[in-house]
């Protein structure tokens, strides 16, 4: 990565970890922390949580928010609750992830050619952004986007992502299909041209795991599916 790179970087990150925009989201990240018996005691991020990744990433990956006590507890998505378990370890077995477990900053997972981000970044009460809070938080998803040149595919993890993908695109210029397509598990669309892919993929949420509305092998295809539309991508010589 280039210092100019590095240094959009660190400007993006600073201004979304100290962004305060939205004052019900301010309000409940931080009343939230410390609230549960089983945390009691840790200090908690309690601040919008940056995504994580390889910025060289030819997949972003799209989920809701960060959870109350999972990534707004410890600073990093996806990472300290069981929706987290779940994607990491379909990441790991899929090599896009050196471990199957996130627990905490420091525990040494890296990602490779996956770059992981959210439609909003607080944790929202009952995780339910509003739409206003979704739009106020759509720039940083955008400049993200901006700043991985590479990214092939989106996958978006649940409605709401595929929506805010939608919207990213159409905003770029993107020629976005007219209905909209649906989403659903592997469901697909590509505008004509350069732009990325984007695959939907049920969100890893316990709602959608426990009841067997995502099994691991359902996950584990959805990375299957990214890798196959991201080098027919590049076959077709499609740079973004």
């Amino acid at each position: 990565m280039t210092p100019e790179s590095c240094q959009r970087w660190a400007a993006h990150d600073a201004a979304l970890t100290t962004c305060r925009r939205c004052p019900r989201l301010v309000q409940h990240r931080e009343h939230v922390a410390g609230t549960r018996a089983q945390f009691r005691g840790q200090p908690y991020w309690a601040r919008p949580v940056p995504g994580l990744g390889d910025r060289g990433a030819r997949i972003l990956v799209v989920g809701l928010a960060p959870a109350a006590h999972g990534a707004n507890r410890t600073g990093r998505m996806f990472t300290g609750d069981r929706s987290g378990d779940f994607l990491f370890a379909s990441l790991a077995r899929a090599g896009l992830a050196s471990q199957s477990t996130s627990v905490a900053m420091d525990d040494g997972l890296t990602l490779k050619g996956v770059f992981i981000t959210a439609a909003v970044h607080c944790a929202p009460p009952d995780n339910h952004p509003t739409p206003e809070e979704v739009r106020a938080c759509a720039p940083y998803l955008a400049e993200e986007a901006q700043l991985l040149g590479r990214v092939r595919v989106y996958v978006c993890l649940g409605s709401l992502a595929w929506a805010s993908v939608r919207r990213l695109l159409a905003a770029a210029g993107a020629p976005v299909p007219s209905p909209q397509v649906p989403f659903g598990h592997l469901a697909e669309w590509k505008p004509p041209g350069s732009w990325p892919t984007v695959l939907g993929s049920y969100h890893p949420s316990q709602q959608n795991t426990f009841t067997g509305r995502l099994t691991a092998a359902m996950m584990d295809r959805v990375w299957t599916r990214a890798r196959t539309l991201a080098d027919s991508h590049d076959a077709d010589g499609l740079s973004p």
